[in-house]
C-alpha cells in the first residue's frame, strides 16, 4: 500500500507514538462508516497527507491514482512552507470552497484528530492549545456544512460532550 510505505518512519504525536498510517486509514474508515463508496474519496482519505507529510509529489499521485485522487489530495494539502497561523486562516477559506469529496476527507479528517485528542493529548501540548484547535476545527467544520449528515452529526456530539485528560484532569 502506497500510503503505508510513504508514512513508514512516521509516528502520530500522542504519547503512545502511534504509528502514523492509522491516522488516514481511520480517516477512510470514518468515511466508509457515514455510507461513503466512492473511490476517489476513499483512495484520497488514504493519501490526503502525503504530499503534505512525505516526499510524494502530485505527479506519483497522479500516475498511480488518476487526476482526480490527486485534485482532492491537493485540496487537503497544506503549503508547509507557510507559518502555521497562515495555513490555518487557508485552511478555513479553502474549506468554504471546497470540493465535495475534499469535504468529506476534511470532515473525516478533523473527527480523527479530535477524537485522538480526547484520547490523548500530544506531547508538549497544553489544554489552551487543545482547546484552541478545537475551535479551529470548528471553523473548518462549519465551513463544510451540509457535506455529511452523519460525520456532522459525530463532530457536533463530540464538540457539545467531548472531553480530554490532561494530567489526570478532565476537560472540556
Amino acid at each position: 500500500m502506497f500510503a503505508c510505505e510513504k508514512h513508514s518512519d512516521q509516528r502520530r504525536k500522542d504519547p503512545e507514538q502511534t504509528p502514523y498510517i492509522n491516522h488516514p486509514i481511520g480517516v477512510a474508515s470514518f468515511l466508509v462508516e457515514a455510507g461513503v463508496t466512492d473511490l476517489v474519496t476513499l483512495q484520497a482519505a488514504l493519501l490526503h497527507d502525503t504530499i503534505e507529510d512525505t516526499d510524494t509529489t502530485p505527479q506519483e499521485i497522479t500516475a498511480l491514482f488518476g487526476e482526480a485522487v490527486c485534485r482532492v489530495v491537493l485540496e487537503c494539502t497544506d503549503d508547509m512552507a507557510l507559518p502555521p497561523s497562515e495555513r490555518k486562516r487557508i485552511q478555513v477559506r479553502k474549506a468554504a470552497s471546497a470540493s465535495y469529496d475534499a469535504k468529506l476527507v476534511k470532515l473525516a479528517d478533523k473527527l480523527y484528530n479530535l477524537l485522538d485528542l480526547c484520547r490523548a493529548v500530544p506531547v508538549g501540548w497544553t489544554p489552551r492549545r487543545v482547546q484552541a484547535y478545537f475551535a479551529w476545527s470548528k471553523q473548518v467544520i462549519d465551513c463544510c456544512a451540509g457535506t455529511s449528515p452523519i460525520l456532522e452529526a459525530r463532530l457536533n456530539y463530540l464538540f457539545e460532550h467531548g472531553t480530554f485528560t490532561f494530567n489526570g484532569m478532565s476537560i472540556g
